[in-house]
């Protein structure tokens, strides 16, 4: 079974992605996790909780712990019964709360696991899996300027993307401190740029 077929929807109805960083909600302190195309042209947040932002910014950073966190855990458990982690899709936006499956392989057979955003792209991370987000759900939720952010960095986003420890709103360059940028009202992003 391919992979589209296993998706349930065509190449066309899903788009792949990358992870672009972590900020916080100014309005909330809530983590959220930035998702962008490949092609550098579309961004989506995806709001998340604390815990699973520590894992992904965990990965992201390349962070070694002693013990295994719950992600790490997972993975093991999926190698050691012989399957795989083919890809995520965040497939769903229902009452501003995004769904995913994760398409797992084991031999022949290709087992869709429902699951949250964030869980599924710390999973994702750990195992170099793909990440696909639903055209719908593109074209459903809040996207951001990722030409403007791009500009403000003076760059491209890598492709594996940024730790973002701050908020991202209006920005400012002209403040000089290295990896900060402000902006007015308060706001400010810190990245910490991951190379791939």
């Amino acid at each position: 079974m391919s992979q589209d077929q296993t998706a349930g929807s065509k190449e066309s109805d899903v788009v792949q992605m990358t992870v672009a960083g972590i900020t916080l909600d100014p309005t909330n302190n809530m983590p959220i996790i930035i998702l962008k195309d490949i092609a550098n042209q579309i961004a989506i947040p995806i709001w998340i909780g604390l815990v699973e932002a520590s894992a992904i910014a965990t990965e992201l950073e390349g962070i070694q712990l002693g013990r295994p966190m719950t992600h790490d855990l997972l993975k093991s458990v999926l190698e050691t019964m012989g399957g795989q982690l083919s890809r995520i899709v965040v497939n769903d936006l229902r009452d501003n709360t995004f769904y995913a499956s994760l398409f797992i392989e084991r031999g022949d057979e290709v087992l869709e696991v429902d699951s949250m955003p964030s869980d599924a792209i710390a999973l994702a991370l750990r195992t170099r899996s793909d990440v696909f987000v639903a055209r719908k759900v593109i074209e459903n939720s809040q996207q951001l300027d990722l030409a403007a952010l791009q500009e403000v960095l003076g760059k491209e986003l890598p492709l594996f993307g940024c730790y973002c420890a701050g908020e991202i709103g209006p920005l400012d360059t002209s403040q000089k401190q290295p990896g900060v940028l402000s902006g007015g009202g308060g706001w400010h992003v810190m990245f910490t740029i991951i190379g791939r």
